[in-house]
């Protein structure tokens, strides 16, 4: 049975430190006032340097990595790792799934409702995608992904389809492992972006075309509010981090809006 390792969650605060804590010996500060104590701490705010600790209601932006699911729990005979090698934290769970092969952008939420509203195709959220294929893709084959394909006897929403530039592709860290390589044939990166998420449309809809899907990056998430999209700018691979203020209130209000259906 498929297990979570024991490696410590990236970016969390040392368990050494709490233990230590713990066990020193009680100073001449545990004999003052209730009131004292608590004014002293209040004039006396934690390191900025240490890692953030996620509260029971947050909500995190994680860059996951090739291998892992996007639950916290391990599946039975599965060989993927679990998030709980991440992240800390249990009451989260994931706003929109990626498969253990793809890699990116994954929104973590403890709030059932923001979840729901970030996942329900009524609301049409883009989601944007870095894709390296195999192959060198042809306009015919660009617009058939763009207009949209038969899988499983529906049609996939319209779709946004170009080629990745060279300086979006020069951010892209190396796979671990890396993908396989075929010298005599090329490889190239698109960026496709959705507003649906069905099981492993992106590999199916490029093989369809003839461009086999060798990596997939999801890059980014828009809110839909005319406002920049969440982005794995400058989150490492593993790394994760909660959203700052602006975004959260900007999340906070996706769920005073009204859903209206993509398929029109």
């Amino acid at each position: 049975m498929a297990q979570c390792s024991s490696v410590a969650p990236i970016n969390q605060t040392s368990r050494q430190s709490c233990s230590h804590s713990l066990t020193r010996p009680v100073s001449a500060k545990a004999a003052r006032t209730k009131h004292q104590l608590i004014s002293e701490a209040n004039t006396h705010p934690e390191p900025q340097n240490r890692s953030p600790i996620p509260t029971p209601l947050s909500t995190i932006l994680l860059h996951k990595p090739y291998g892992y699911l996007s639950q916290f729990t391990p599946e039975p005979t599965s060989r993927w790792k679990c998030l709980k090698e991440l992240v800390a934290m249990g009451s989260v769970y994931a706003a929109g799934r990626l498969d253990a092969d793809s890699e990116g952008l994954l929104l973590l939420t403890a709030n059932g409702r923001l979840q729901q509203r970030l996942t329900d195709p009524r609301f049409g959220h883009w989601r944007h995608y870095w894709v390296q294929v195999e192959g060198s893709p042809q306009l015919q084959q660009l617009q058939q992904l763009r207009e949209g394909l038969i899988l499983k006897g529906q049609r996939t929403l319209p779709a946004k389809v170009n080629h990745l530039g060279t300086n979006q592709t020069a951010t892209i860290p190396e796979r671990d492992p890396p993908i396989r390589f075929r010298q005599a044939i090329p490889t190239h990166w698109l960026e496709i972006d959705l507003r649906e998420g069905r099981n492993r449309q992106i590999r199916k809809m490029t093989a369809a075309v003839g461009l086999p899907t060798l990596r997939l990056i999801r890059h980014q998430i828009d809110l839909m509010d005319n406002g920049p999209p969440l982005s794995l700018n400058n989150l490492a691979p593993g790394n994760w981090r909660e959203l700052n203020q602006a975004e959260a209130r900007r999340v906070n209000s996706l769920l005073s809006h009204q859903a209206t259906d993509p398929r029109g």
